[in-house]
């Protein structure tokens, strides 16, 4: 007597399906991410396009979007014309300046309302946050009317010493990181016979260098990018930074296009470079602040 057996088919696996919709799905979030990305960047792409176009090509209707015969010399008439290196020196000068004084102050500030229990701490917390309220518009009058009485017009002293003064958006972006930094660890030392300054200077300070780094990049930004201070308290041409430099070339060459494209770039470039490169740090200093 013989049996027959019949093989009962097997399930379709569900692991394929599944696995194509995943990929399928990353792909289209790519897809829109890069696309988003795209348009974001056509402007800057535009900038630096048009900067080595000539004058025709500016004009042309509708105006090509690569240039025929890539015109480097319009940056070259920009470094001489514009006298880019002196004001990007000056610049760069007051930005160190300012950098400096805001690292230690900031971190002095948040150090002692982050790690430090004393009465009050909150409320003047609160205090130095209600100041972000305040433009700079509202205080520019006393601010002009006191540093002009301190015979400080027309030097770096009212732009940098502000930032060795703190400010309310950096401590609360240091603050937010220091109270996410074990407390034992400032214990520890305690016990160990080390000051308050010294648990400030050799533990809290290097495991915060992330946040430190983002304060520098945000004090880079707010100084490259700054027309209003410049403006107000620089009369001497010799010490202008890039952001004057750059008003009074567009007043000189206002129809030359190509060449206000190209020193406009020259203007830019940097904070994107700086910003590709330190992209990671800058990232994870703001993650680790409370910002996620």
């Amino acid at each position: 007597m013989t049996t027959t057996s019949t093989a009962i088919p097997a399930e379709p696996s569900l692991a394929w399906p599944h696995f194509w919709m995943k990929t399928v799905s990353k792909i289209l979030k790519h897809l829109a991410l890069s696309g988003l990305g795209m348009l974001f960047l056509f402007p800057f792409a535009w900038l630096v396009l048009t900067s080595f176009k000539t004058p025709g090509e500016i004009m042309m209707m509708p105006p090509p979007l690569f240039p025929k015969e890539w015109q480097w010399s319009n940056y070259i008439r920009v470094v001489e014309e514009v006298e880019f290196f002196r004001y990007m020196g000056n610049t760069l000068t007051l930005f160190a300046a300012k950098a400096v004084g805001a690292v230690l102050s900031c971190s002095l500030a948040a150090y002692g309302f982050s790690r430090l229990n004393w009465p009050g701490r909150d409320t003047v917390f609160v205090l130095v946050l209600a100041t972000m309220m305040l433009p700079f518009q509202v205080t520019m009058i006393p601010l002009y009317i006191t540093w002009t009485r301190l015979d400080l017009i027309g030097t770096y002293y009212p732009l940098v010493v502000p930032s060795w003064l703190g400010y309310a958006f950096s401590i609360f972006l240091l603050r937010q990181f220091f109270r996410t930094i074990p407390t034992e660890l400032s214990e520890v030392a305690r016990i160990d016979g080390c000051s308050e300054f010294r648990v400030f200077w050799q533990i809290i300070l290097p495991l915060a260098k992330p946040a430190l780094i983002t304060v520098v990049l945000y004090e880079f930004v707010w100084t490259w990018s700054d027309f209003l201070g410049p403006l107000l308290y620089i009369n001497d041409m010799e010490r202008w930074t890039l952001s004057l430099g750059l008003l009074q070339f567009r007043s000189d060459k206002e129809t030359f296009w190509e060449l206000l494209m190209a020193a406009s770039t020259l203007t830019t470039l940097p904070a994107v470079v700086l910003y590709f490169f330190g992209q990671k740090t800058f990232i994870e200093g703001i993650a680790t602040t409370g910002f996620k």
